[in-house]
């Protein structure tokens, strides 16, 4: 029967939450606004106006949100060239591709973007497609882009695992229905993870590809 591995890739596959953190951070100070950089990382993960809706609460002036939006893609774009693979992320896609199952990412990233982070993944002879945020009306938490990977892959629910490293992953994967894997590469504890819905957490991709026989992918 076929499997779908879906992944999350910011702070899961490659090593970009900090990056987003700090230039979210330029770009609410260039607007005006004073936002501590612990609140900007809980909230990585979220789309760009729900991130900004989540910091700023929903009173603000949504005028500016586009704005805020284009700071961030703007000073964020500056690393597109260097962005660092988290260890064994390539090599843990071209293992579950070889092994059968159907992988896909779900990420909100898209354009230029998505393609910076695909070379700093250097695996896509392993992935069969992509589900982006220009994909579905309502990103994460909601369950849309799971639901769109798996779509993608043609595979339910129940014969498929979704790896992230965000509450917004969990929760994302949890309401999709499906196994939810847990990475805390991207910075944040495992007990939030776990309470998000995680049915496992490890290191980091290399740290899953090494406990494959004991994960949800077993």
């Amino acid at each position: 029967m076929e499997r779908a591995a879906v992944f999350d890739v910011d702070g899961t596959l490659v090593d970009t939450n900090h990056l987003h953190v700090t230039t979210w951070w330029e770009a609410f100070r260039q607007a005006g606004h004073r936002v501590p950089m612990h609140a900007i990382h809980r909230a990585v993960g979220l789309a760009s106006t729900d991130l900004i809706a989540h910091l700023l609460g929903e009173d603000r002036d949504t005028d500016q949100d586009a704005g805020l939006s284009a700071a961030h893609k703007a000073l964020y774009g500056q690393y597109f060239d260097r962005l660092p693979a988290l260890p064994g992320g390539g090599d843990l896609l071209r293992r579950l591709a070889g092994d059968g199952w159907k992988v896909v990412l779900a990420t909100s990233a898209g354009g230029a973007e998505l393609g910076a982070l695909r070379r700093a993944i250097d695996a896509d002879d392993a992935i069969g497609a992509t589900a982006s945020a220009d994909d579905v009306s309502a990103g994460k938490p909601a369950p849309e882009p799971v639901e769109h990977a798996l779509e993608l892959a043609g595979v339910p629910a129940e014969r498929s695992v979704f790896v992230g490293d965000t509450v917004w992953d969990m929760r994302a994967g949890s309401r999709a229905g499906v196994r939810c894997v847990g990475v805390l590469c991207g910075g944040l504890p495992r007990a939030d993870l776990e309470e998000a819905g995680a049915r496992a957490v490890y290191a980091d991709p290399a740290d899953l590809l090494a406990s494959l026989h004991g994960s949800p992918f077993a």
